[in-house]
Order: structure tokens, then C-alpha cells, then sequence
């Protein structure tokens, strides 16, 4: 018998210097779901809920996924790493033992959308260096299938394969859109934790509404995402579980109360300003 479908409906937040966003993991009905750590959505017409952005904050311990849906982001790191992300764009930056970004919109009016995924990173490599990679819109390959397509951002689907990778956790991330009534079906491996979240429209998983905002869970095995009522549009992402303690405080994510410890000194004494080689640059 099939378990009932775990919902979360996101919830409204204000993030960096007063970016309103909406949170779906990482609040008290879903602290975390191993791998991921935290989800949140920006989506906005009005420039005063994005245009105070993101300036200057540390990270370490985990790996932060934007992707943007409209709207126009630039990042700037310790690392020496500058670009501007736009729609369909997206960054992956592994912090890793740290580092001091901004993620500031270049736009004073229109719309801003998109994500930010925080994935864990295993004990073993919350202390390796820090990298940075920025993907265009064209760099991602898409399934197309009718009036059903899925751009593979990680990961495999239908034969088609995203340009991020990840070793520890080996995420998927797809984002998918569906014309009315049309349906689409994930194969989720076994060993896997996963979930869709809606970001236009609404859809039926395995019959279940899941409205505009939701967050569904999925579990490994078979999956069937409809498009209720029009069309619609989300993301999906599923990885293996660490299984290792969380301790989080703010943006430090590490496996013990005496790392973090450790990692608010380092940052307020000016460690996680870490000096990279050239060749360690890309973007």
C-alpha cells in the first residue's frame, strides 16, 4: 500500500538584507531532508521584496545550488569569482571550509525568481577547498517529450545528462514543465530522498493535489507528476543520504557543537578569506 503523500507548504521569510523568500525545508515541519538541508523560493514583481539582496555572508560546510527562473543575480566571493546569473542560469558552490559571498540583483524592476538548494556535505569533505562553477541556460541539455519537458540541471533523465555533478550525494535536479493534463513519470532510486516542489501552477502526484508553493517528499520508486487545471511547472531533486550528525548555527553546517564553534571564530578572524591559485578559478 502506498504511504499518504508528505506535504509542506512553504513558508514566508525574510533572508539576507530584507529578501522576502518562501522556505520549504528548513522550517519546523521539515528542519532537513538528508541530503538537502534547505530550500527556499523568490518570487516577486515588486523590487522592494528583492532589490536589498544578499550582501556579504560567510558559509562552510555545505554546498549552495541557485537557479534562476527570471530575473537577474550577480555573485561575488572570497574566492575572486564574479559573474551575473540570469534566466535559466544557474551557480554551484561547494563552500566546503569556507567562504564570504554576495548575491546582489542587478535589476531595479521586473520580476525575480528562483531557487537556492543547500546540499550537506559529508564530514570528510566540509574541510576541503572551496570551488565555484556557473552554468548559462544553454548549458543545460533538456528532455523533451510532446508538451513535456525536463531541463536536467544534475543528474540523469530520459537519457539526457546535467553538467553538475556530485560525487557525495550524487543529486539529480530537474526542472519540469508540463502542458494541461499532461503527466510525467520519475523513477527515483531506492536508495535515494527526494521531492518536487511547485513553482507554477499545480499538479497530482500519485492522484494527491499539491498546490502553488508545496513541497512534496518523495521516496525511492516510481512517480507520476500531473498538471491539474493548466499548466505547470517544478522543480525535482533527489540524492543519497549522508547519515551523518547535522549541527547547524546560521550558515555554518558542520558535525559537531565544537566545529561550529570553530567555524565562527575562523570567520571572525578572518579565515575563511582563503587566498586560490588561477587555475583553481572557474566560472
Amino acid at each position: 500500500m502506498n504511504q499518504p503523500l508528505q506535504q509542506v507548504r512553504s513558508v514566508e521569510a525574510k533572508e539576507g538584507a530584507g529578501v522576502r523568500i518562501r522556505r520549504a525545508i528548513g522550517v519546523s515541519t521539515l528542519p532537513s531532508l538528508d541530503p538537502f538541508l534547505m530550500l527556499d523560493f523568490f518570487d516577486s514583481e515588486n523590487a522592494s521584496d528583492y532589490q536589498a539582496g544578499f550582501p556579504d555572508h560567510p558559509h562552510r560546510g555545505f554546498i549552495t545550488l541557485t537557479y534562476m527562473l527570471e530575473g537577474r543575480m550577480e555573485h561575488r566571493d572570497s574566492m575572486g569569482h564574479q559573474g551575473v546569473i540570469g534566466p535559466g542560469d544557474a551557480q554551484w558552490m561547494k563552500a566546503a571550509s569556507g567562504v564570504i559571498h554576495s548575491e546582489m540583483p542587478r535589476q531595479i524592476e521586473g520580476r525575480m525568481a528562483g531557487f537556492q538548494l543547500w546540499i550537506n556535505l559529508p564530514a570528510a569533505e566540509k574541510m576541503a577547498p572551496p570551488e565555484y562553477q556557473e552554468y548559462a541556460a544553454a548549458d543545460f541539455p533538456v528532455h523533451a517529450d510532446g508538451e513535456v519537458t525536463v531541463k536536467v540541471l544534475a543528474g540523469e533523465f530520459g537519457g539526457v545528462t546535467g553538467p553538475i555533478s556530485d560525487s557525495d550525494t550524487h543529486v539529480h535536479y530537474f526542472d519540469g514543465r508540463l502542458a494541461a493534463g499532461r503527466s510525467l513519470a520519475l523513477d527515483v532510486p531506492g536508495e535515494h530522498v527526494g521531492f518536487v516542489f511547485v513553482h507554477a501552477g499545480s499538479v497530482a502526484i500519485g492522484g494527491e493535489p499539491v498546490a502553488f508553493g508545496t513541497l512534496a517528499r518523495l521516496g525511492g520508486g516510481p512517480h507520476e507528476v500531473t498538471a491539474r487545471g493548466g499548466s505547470a511547472g517544478f522543480i525535482v531533486a533527489h540524492g543519497r543520504p549522508i547519515g551523518e550528525p547535522i549541527v547547524q548555527r546560521g550558515p555554518f553546517v558542520m558535525n559537531t557543537a565544537a566545529e561550529i564553534h570553530q567555524a565562527v571564530m575562523d570567520y571572525h578572524a578572518g579565515r575563511l578569506v582563503q587566498p586560490v591559485a588561477a587555475g583553481q578559478l572557474r566560472s
